[in-house]
Protein backbone atom coordinates (compact mmCIF):
# COMPACT_ATOMS: atom_id res chain seq x y z
CA UNK A 1 0.00 0.00 0.00
CA UNK A 2 0.89 3.21 -0.96
CA UNK A 3 0.57 7.19 0.91
CA UNK A 4 -0.93 9.56 -1.78
CA UNK A 5 -0.04 12.80 -0.96
CA UNK A 6 -2.21 15.18 -3.43
CA UNK A 7 -3.72 18.92 -3.94
CA UNK A 8 -7.00 19.85 -5.45
CA UNK A 9 -6.97 23.50 -6.84
CA UNK A 10 -9.65 25.45 -9.20
CA UNK A 11 -9.17 25.60 -12.51
CA UNK A 12 -12.06 27.49 -14.06
CA UNK A 13 -15.31 25.45 -13.91
CA UNK A 14 -13.70 22.60 -12.57
CA UNK A 15 -11.27 21.00 -9.09
CA UNK A 16 -8.01 19.45 -10.16
CA UNK A 17 -6.99 16.95 -7.89
CA UNK A 18 -2.77 16.36 -8.67
CA UNK A 19 -0.72 13.60 -7.29
CA UNK A 20 2.50 14.53 -5.74
CA UNK A 21 3.98 11.60 -5.90
CA UNK A 22 3.99 10.37 -9.14
CA UNK A 23 2.92 12.40 -12.44
CA UNK A 24 -1.01 11.79 -12.40
CA UNK A 25 -3.59 14.11 -11.92
CA UNK A 26 -7.91 14.26 -12.85
CA UNK A 27 -10.49 16.83 -12.44
CA UNK A 28 -14.10 16.73 -11.64
CA UNK A 29 -17.15 19.15 -10.60
CA UNK A 30 -17.10 18.64 -7.04
CA UNK A 31 -13.62 18.12 -4.57
CA UNK A 32 -14.81 15.55 -3.65
CA UNK A 33 -15.65 13.97 -7.44
CA UNK A 34 -11.57 15.15 -8.71
CA UNK A 35 -10.36 13.14 -5.53
CA UNK A 36 -12.39 10.10 -6.71
CA UNK A 37 -11.11 10.43 -9.83
CA UNK A 38 -7.63 10.59 -8.75
CA UNK A 39 -7.69 7.55 -6.72
CA UNK A 40 -9.35 5.59 -10.03
CA UNK A 41 -6.34 7.01 -12.23
CA UNK A 42 -3.64 6.12 -9.99
CA UNK A 43 -5.06 2.61 -9.28
CA UNK A 44 -4.80 2.40 -13.55
CA UNK A 45 -1.48 3.70 -13.24
CA UNK A 46 -0.25 1.53 -11.06
CA UNK A 47 -1.93 -1.54 -12.24
CA UNK A 48 0.11 -0.62 -15.21
CA UNK A 49 3.73 -2.48 -14.71
CA UNK A 50 3.86 -0.99 -11.56
CA UNK A 51 7.63 -2.20 -10.71
CA UNK A 52 8.45 0.34 -13.56
CA UNK A 53 6.73 3.06 -11.99
CA UNK A 54 8.86 5.72 -9.79
CA UNK A 55 7.37 6.83 -6.70
CA UNK A 56 8.34 9.44 -4.80
CA UNK A 57 7.86 9.08 -0.89
CA UNK A 58 6.80 12.34 0.85
CA UNK A 59 7.19 12.48 4.23
CA UNK A 60 5.84 16.00 5.20
CA UNK A 61 4.52 18.77 2.56
CA UNK A 62 3.89 22.26 2.96
CA UNK A 63 1.82 24.58 0.64
CA UNK A 64 2.25 28.04 0.35
CA UNK A 65 2.14 31.29 -2.79
CA UNK A 66 5.26 32.71 -3.61
CA UNK A 67 5.19 35.79 -5.56
CA UNK A 68 7.47 36.17 -8.28
CA UNK A 69 7.99 39.46 -10.71
CA UNK A 70 8.70 38.46 -14.38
Amino acid sequence: MKTIKYIVYREGEYFVSQSLNVEVSSFGKTIEEAIHNLKEALDLYFDDEPERKEYHIINEALMGDLYIST
